[in-house]
């Protein structure tokens, strides 16, 4: 069975966003855009690399990509609950958009970008679908016109995908069944109903081999740290409820913020922080200023 968890951001980084395994990305975009926008050939703008994860140049563990066509492509994979990702992702796709203008370039020079956004945990409510396209639409046509179509996000919620092996239908099923199954594969005993993917097998394949021992500790230091995360939230959501009975909720709501804060500068960047907490950016900067 896989001992690695591809769901955790710094597996998922490495399995996907390495040089080596530019194919497997290739294939899981392939498997969630459009037929019309297939990809042939990709360069990666951020390739994993451990010597910058060890700098902390790579706080989010995204991945960058450009295709053969210019269009760029943001993929994240979010394991943690965020009420606001919605607002992250927005924030990242038009930081995608911007990257791409350097000095004296004219605004026609922008290529589509797309986001894909894959989450372990459900966010978009009343839909029952696990895979959601958002793009700029006339509202009263119902159509985009053809304008604007530099814009494209996908939400990919992964809890929300319940079929067996016998009832996967596509490459995209074939993945997310990767994904949120991996522990059940090895490379001796792979359902044939994921088999017929090539880059699923070599996804499997890869998945227990592609750490050194140093990498396998920020691993499970990641897992860690995520786990953290999640607990010290619903610790200060519980706190905040209970407090709510009292005089003073808001107060002491505003406080357990700022400790959560303080106990992730080490772990996130400001701008997920921020969103994570619902504190401004200003008092994150504030709070980072004083614990150097």
């Amino acid at each position: 069975m896989c001992r690695i968890n591809p769901r955790v951001d710094f597996a998922f980084k490495k399995l996907f966003g390495s040089e080596e395994n530019k194919d497997l990305l290739i294939s899981l975009l392939n498997a969630i855009i459009s037929e019309e926008d297939k990809i042939i050939a990709l360069e990666l703008k951020n390739p994993y690399s451990l010597a910058d994860y060890q700098a902390g140049k790579m706080s989010i563990l995204d991945i960058k990509a450009c295709d053969q066509l210019g269009r760029w492509f943001n993929v994240e994979m979010q394991i943690g609950q965020d009420l606001y990702f919605d607002k992250r992702s927005l924030y990242y796709w038009a930081k995608l958009v911007t990257e791409q203008l350097s000095e004296g370039m004219m605004y026609k020079e922008l290529k589509k970008t797309i986001s894909i956004n894959i989450l372990d945990f459900d966010f978009i409510n009343d839909v029952k679908d696990f895979h959601n396209i958002y793009k700029i639409i006339n509202t009263k046509t119902k159509k985009d016109d053809k304008l604007h179509d530099v814009f494209e996000l996908h939400y990919l919620e992964l809890r929300k995908f319940k079929k067996e092996y016998h009832e996967i239908a596509n490459s995209l099923e074939r993945w997310v069944t990767f994904l949120t199954r991996a522990n059940e594969f090895d490379k001796t005993c792979i359902p044939e109903e994921l088999s017929i993917e090539p880059e699923i097998i070599k996804a499997v394949k890869a998945v227990d081999r592609m750490f050194n021992e140093e990498e396998r500790l920020i691993y499970e230091s990641r897992m860690q740290s995520l786990a953290d995360i999640e607990s010290k939230i619903a610790s200060a959501e519980e706190k905040g409820h209970k407090k709510g009975m009292e005089k003073g909720m808001e107060k002491g709501m505003e406080k357990e913020k700022l400790n959560i804060a303080k106990n992730l500068l080490d772990i996130l960047d400001i701008e997920t922080i921020a969103l994570k907490t619902g504190l401004t950016l200003e008092k994150i900067k504030s709070l980072k200023k004083a614990n150097r």
